[in-house]
């Protein structure tokens, strides 16, 4: 299984229909979580990210793609699955520089790839969307010796959940602006789950980090891990 894509370009088209795309300022700080303001921001891809290659896998409208390449200086390819995000993405922001919108799957355009990429990160997009079996040694395979892997994605014990006991996915849903839910697979691992998996694909786990929206109860609503290639 690779990424289920219908969900999500129902999710791009109902943004689309609701205003066309406008020209934005790239935002003043990167978000990992889905509370504003939480969380670390670009550090923890690296110290100087001037000049260095960096991806994003699933980037929608491109918003943390703009910043780490105007605040940062970064060279940043933003890669969605959906076409309509990546035009999204370009109205807002494809008139900067050092910054690339792609459509595609993340997997393929990991394995088309000639490059060595400094940074590679993932805020709920590809990572936990795709077959960690598949994605996270093409991951390994694109980034450069001791450099970073970072993926935030849902909180397996988000609304009170149990992680699952094995590496298949299970069933999640995508809420669309007007509410409306769609089903989605989703590998919804713990950290020490995805610690195996960083482990077989050659990447070292160096951090895990959960954060609290208090909008949602008391929950842990995102985990955030961070990882290097060995």
């Amino acid at each position: 299984m690779l990424a289920q894509a219908s969900p999500w370009h129902a999710h791009a088209l109902q943004r689309t229909a609701a205003g066309p795309a406008e020209p934005l300022a790239p935002p003043a700080r990167m978000e990992w979580t889905t509370r504003p303001g939480i969380g670390p921001g670009a550090e923890i891809l690296g110290s100087d990210l001037r000049r260095k290659r960096v991806v994003e896998l699933g980037c929608g409208p491109g918003h943390n793609a703009a910043y780490l390449a105007t605040r940062h200086a970064a060279h940043v390819t933003g890669v969605d699955l959906v076409g309509l995000q990546v035009r999204r993405a370009r109205s807002h922001y494809g008139r900067l520089n050092n910054l690339t919108f792609v459509a595609g799957h993340a997997l393929h355009y990991l394995h088309a790839s000639d490059e060595q990429f400094d940074s590679i990160y993932s805020v709920f997009g590809a990572v936990g969307l795709v077959a960690p079996e598949l994605l996270l040694p093409a991951i390994a395979h694109r980034l450069k010796p001791g450099c970073t892997l970072a993926f935030s994605v849902p909180h397996p014990q988000r609304v009170g959940r149990t992680p699952p006991a094995d590496d298949r996915p299970r069933r999640d849903h995508v809420t669309l602006p007007d509410r409306t839910r769609l089903p989605v697979a989703r590998w919804d691992f713990d950290a020490a789950r995805w610690e195996k998996h960083l482990d077989r694909a050659g990447l070292w786990l160096a951090s895990a980090q959960e954060f609290h929206d208090p909008r949602q109860g008391r929950w842990p609503t995102t985990l955030l891990i961070t990882a290097r290639k060995l």
